[in-house]
């Protein structure tokens, strides 16, 4: 299993994060940059899916920059959060974020995995099916059950269908889908990013009657043995604490934290 307390492996978690927020920002045409400050929108309403970011650590020169993304999303109507990777993190960038009204939110746990160690999945019964989705009708089942999973509020389902419809999912697209089935119906999700011999893995969710059977810890496994089909090496993922047993008995290992602020209503 990986030493999660070696920096290789610190960086390779913010190289994918940093890569997906990219990613998710082109979608739309909507990912900008000012000195230091990065920021994407995915055009959703909600603060977890639009993102403003720095790859070196801010100073007070990137003042400017900060007011400059932080207006760019009021203009937008936006809620977003900020993210304060491991190799940014500084007194100097917790001081200026909180002077802009952007204080300190949650620190959010990054957890990765070792593929070579995936040796096969649970089975919860009735079993978990679980499919690479390849076409609309699939498609249009991944989102339902996303949406409903997150509880994303009704008045951005347009704002994330269009998201979820932005996505390539051919052959050579950087993002899989997957979707998990009990019998006809569709009950969990999970989203890959693929990158060299990286994976991330987003969008995990079990629809809400279906929790506390075994089926998130299925989705978990499954999702991390796709990876491996698909050539990676190693899986990353952000745990929210509902989450992070189900995650460690998949074979996750927390390696650190990302600091999280934005507007305490957001």
């Amino acid at each position: 299993m990986p030493d999660c307390l070696t920096m290789p492996f610190v960086s390779m978690i913010e190289k994918i994060f940093v890569s997906n927020f990219h990613h998710w920002g082109s979608l739309n045409n909507s990912v900008f940059n000012r000195g230091r400050v990065w920021f994407a929108c995915t055009g959703i309403a909600s603060a977890d899916l639009n993102m403003a970011w720095s790859e070196k650590p801010i100073t007070r020169d990137d003042t400017d920059a900060l007011i400059f993304a932080k207006n760019e999303f009021l203009r937008r109507n936006l809620p977003f959060w900020w993210w304060v990777f491991p190799s940014t993190r500084s007194e100097t960038a917790e001081r200026l974020l909180r002077e802009e009204g952007l204080p300190f939110i949650k620190s959010t746990p990054c957890m990765v995995a070792d593929l070579a160690f995936v040796t096969g999945t649970s089975t919860p019964d009735p079993p978990l099916n679980v499919i690479c989705v390849e076409n609309r009708h699939d498609r249009d089942l991944w989102e339902a059950v996303s949406f409903s999973g997150f509880g994303f509020t009704p008045d951005t389902k347009q704002q994330y269908h269009r998201f979820v419809t932005a996505f390539d999912s051919g052959g050579n697209s950087h993002y899989k889908l997957l979707l998990g089935r009990i019998g006809e119906n569709a009950v969990a999700t999970a989203m890959l990013f693929m990158e060299n011999d990286l994976s991330g893995i987003y969008f995990l969710t079990t629809s809400a009657d279906k929790r506390r059977q075994g089926i998130g810890l299925a989705m978990t496994q499954a999702a991390m043995q796709a990876a491996k089909n698909y050539g990676a090496r190693f899986a990353v993922l952000q745990s929210s604490p509902e989450g992070y047993r189900v995650y460690r008995r998949a074979g996750f290992e927390e390696c650190c934290r990302i600091d999280v602020y934005g507007e305490q209503d957001a």
